[in-house]
């Protein structure tokens, strides 16, 4: 959910341009309710690690994002992305507590350094533009985009697309909208990825482009296989990480990065994976 974006954007100048933001932004929480107001002021200590919530790692993430975010039929959200920071969470021996908010607010690191999460999981890829202003976590996913279709146009790739005349269709803020529009495309933007499902459903877009994992998921669900189908992967080179806001404590970020390393030499990581993605790592696709 990220790409490679070429202008700069100051780390203070972001953080005070989307204060407002945050404060309407930030939702519910799978722990518990956030506070708006909570700030490092207030933090407390766990494993010698500062949070913004006493006794609770928060996270910010962009939901739904299925299945690295998203909320199942309880309610409860859920995912890769949760499973991977609840290591982190337990070694600190505290609990997870997510806040939802807009994936923008995320990306520019202006969440973190408003004091609203300690880390961010929201399929974020790692990119020089981003490490202006968020630190990242050793990546701990390899990603990949690919080009969902409604069935029968006869696209099986980008330049196909484009030949068709074929109505795309991408997630704003995101790498795979930078992706298309490097190659020439000028595609609708939707605010998440459940919206831009909806516009490919609607008829509002012929294809769309999203990340692999969360296509593959979509097409687990009989209504949307019955109708789209992958015509295309585009290997980007991607890989997620956990941020955290910039200049944060060490070590937070060495723990989270400890945790990674350890899961996936215990063989938790790949039990993870295969929870998810239904395939070990390396497999999927």
């Amino acid at each position: 959910m990220a790409l490679r974006p070429k202008g700069r954007r100051g780390y203070a100048a972001g953080a005070l341009a989307l204060t407002a933001v945050l404060a309407l932004t930030a939702c519910g929480s799978e722990t518990g309710s956030s506070s708006g107001g909570t700030t490092s002021a207030s933090a407390s200590a766990a494993g010698g690690v500062k949070l913004v919530q006493p006794g609770k790692l928060t996270v910010c993430t962009n939901i739904p994002y299925e299945p690295f975010q998203f909320k199942d039929s309880s309610g409860k959200i859920v995912g890769f992305d949760v499973d991977i920071v609840d290591l982190a969470a337990k070694k600190l021996g505290v609990t997870q507590n997510i806040v939802d908010i807009d994936f923008a607010v995320i990306k520019s690191g202006a969440a973190m350094a408003a004091g609203k999460c300690d880390v961010a999981a929201a399929g974020m890829t790692i990119t020089d533009e981003r490490k202006q202003n968020i630190d990242f976590s050793e990546p701990y996913f390899d990603a990949t985009q690919a080009l969902l279709a409604k069935k029968g146009t006869g696209a099986t790739s980008l330049e196909d697309v484009k030949a068709k005349g074929l109505k795309l269709g991408a997630q704003a803020s995101t790498t795979g909208l930078e992706y298309v529009k490097k190659n020439g495309f000028d595609p609708t933007e939707y605010a998440d990825s459940a919206k831009e499902l909806l516009a490919l459903q609607a008829g509002q877009a012929d294809v769309i482009i999203q990340d692999l994992p969360v296509v593959l998921t979509w097409l687990k669900k009989p209504d949307v296989a019955a109708k789209f189908e992958l015509i295309g992967s585009l290997d980007t080179g991607e890989q997620y990480g956990i941020g955290l806001k910039k200049g944060s404590d060490p070590t937070l970020l060495k723990t989270i990065n400890d945790e990674i390393a350890k899961a996936k030499q215990d063989g938790t990581y790949e039990q993870i994976y295969v929870k998810w993605f239904g395939k070990k790592p390396g497999e999927l696709g």
